[in-house]
């Protein structure tokens, strides 16, 4: 038996106590629950996903989530949260090799229905079918977090373990892994070169599905009166055409329902609903059958859109003409039921102190609302984001005092906008290129620059090919090549 080997077993054999101990405590604090969620954050962290988006947008968004249900529980009187879905993505670990898929990755989905920091933190680790034996270095104390609680909310920061950790459990040092990445990254006209044949066999493949892609769009955006159908992941075009297929097929064996589709914008995704837009979701790991009862649905799905609609305009009435916008993020769409469960609580919350806002001093700027927050501050982009339970009086200060910052934003954010429209359609007429695209989270002020390089050094591999502006290299499934915005020359 080798010496880590030996540590281990010893490990395991005097923790047990420890475990029980700690899972016997009835409360944990902030610090605690960071700690012993430590391996948990190293197998899902989404910078360790830029190979593979979706799995990324997937694990950001569920991160975001858990955050918030974490950062409610440790909110003083705080009573049961409503239960929460979340969908991971888990690395590779040495101990649940067996369950892993080839791409090192394994799914997993669980909801949380918890009442309490302790039980939610046990709750994902075993859901995740993640070893605890790391909490015997928890505190014994149960006194809460003494820190501020913007540091005690942060449950998903970098960690930063002794490498004694690594060598003794035998994960993968996520510093060592960065850093490695970062030296081996190539130059964008060396990885053209050893990826440019690859991009453009797969491209050349994929026209016939591109093709087969287009005429189902067409075919059945006429047959079924849609406006347009939109897909929400960077599925491939052959998982496209698959997804068509099937809403063919549905439309052949249950034609009276889809009558309800007319007028409306379809989007696959990762639920079945309607979303806050108006838009009607197909889950693509759902069957026909909760498809077909949707469709049955959508007549009390747009009564509930129309109060929705109604609540954002006394909403916005109340707030000085302010316009009620949501931005949808990656990862899930917002459900129209939630997205009418805010603007209702919001709007109760307002009633009764009406703030004393002139009636349309605010009526060019715009505002989201979101229910993990505790105060309302002003996005870059120069929209306010507004915590659903939000003190009237507080919102009132910030509004009338940043309202002058956030037209500044927007203003700048319009710029940007025609800037960046501008560069990418230079871009792509004199770079010959198929189509020019970025990902979601490249923001204007990383595209702008990006274009401009291209221009500037010329890289003739990239004539005739579909470009995407990422955080990372790749070649998709289709042959559409991802670089980096901050790609080296």
């Amino acid at each position: 038996m080798s010496v880590i080997s030996f540590l281990r077993w010893t490990t395991r054999r005097c923790s047990t106590p420890v475990i029980v101990q700690i899972l016997q405590k009835s409360t944990l604090s902030g610090a605690e629950a960071i700690t012993a969620l430590r391996p948990f954050y190293f197998a899902v962290h989404p910078d360790f996903f830029g190979q593979h988006p979706r799995e990324r947008e997937v694990n950001e968004n569920s991160l975001k989530r858990l955050n918030g249900y974490l950062e409610n529980l440790q909110k003083p009187g705080a009573r049961s949260l409503k239960p929460t879905k979340l969908t991971f993505y888990v690395r590779d670990t040495a101990e649940k090799k067996d369950e892993i898929l080839v791409s090192g990755f394994r799914s997993v989905s669980f909801t949380l229905h918890t009442k309490d920091v302790l039980s939610t933190v046990v709750d994902v680790l075993r859901s995740c079918s993640l070893s605890m034996e790391h909490m015997e270095g928890l505190k014994s104390s149960t006194e809460p977090d003494s820190r501020s609680p913007e540091a005690a909310s942060a449950f998903y920061r970098p960690i930063r373990w002794d490498k004694s950790y690594y060598a003794f459990t035998g994960y993968r040092d996520p510093e060592q892994e960065l850093e490695q990445a970062k030296r081996v990254e190539p130059t964008l006209s060396l990885w053209l070169r050893n990826n440019e044949r690859e991009a453009t066999e797969k491209q050349k493949t994929s026209l016939p599905r591109r093709e087969e892609l287009k005429r189902l769009k067409k075919e059945l955006c006429h047959k079924l009166g849609l406006t347009d159908i939109r897909w929400q992941r960077s599925w491939g075009v052959a998982h496209r055409c698959c997804q068509l297929q099937s809403l063919s097929r549905l439309s052949q064996q249950n034609p009276v329902s889809l009558h309800n589709l007319q007028g409306h914008t379809l989007v696959f995704t990762d639920q079945t609903g309607m979303n806050s837009s108006g838009h009607v979701m197909l889950g693509t790991m759902d069957v026909h059958h909760h498809w077909a009862k949707l469709f049955e649905r959508l007549p009390s799905y747009r009564a509930l859109l129309q109060q929705t609609e109604w609540l954002k305009e006394r909403i916005s009435l109340l707030l000085g003409g302010i316009q009620v916008i949501h931005i949808e993020r990656r990862g899930p769409l917002l459900a129209l039921e939630e997205h009418y469960s805010s603007l209702s609580a919001f709007h109760k919350r307002l009633l009764p102190r009406r703030p004393a806002l002139h009636p349309r001093s605010l009526q060019d700027l715009a505002m989201t609302l979101e229910s993990d927050r505790t105060s309302p501050i002003l996005h870059e982009l120069g929209h306010f984001i507004v915590p659903t339970a939000c003190e009237t009086q507080e919102l009132q200060s910030v509004l009338q005092s940043q309202a002058q910052e956030a037209r500044r934003r927007v203003k700048r954010r319009e710029q940007l906008e025609a800037e960046e429209q501008e560069v990418v359609r230079s871009c792509r007429a004199e770079l010959s290129l198929r189509s020019l695209r970025k990902e979601a989270g490249v923001s204007s002020q990383q595209m702008i620059p990006c274009c401009r390089r291209l221009l500037e050094e010329r890289p003739a591999q990239l004539q005739g090919l579909r470009l995407s502006i990422s955080h990372f290299y790749s070649v998709q499934q289709d042959g559409d090549l991802c670089i980096p915005w901050d790609w080296k020359g």
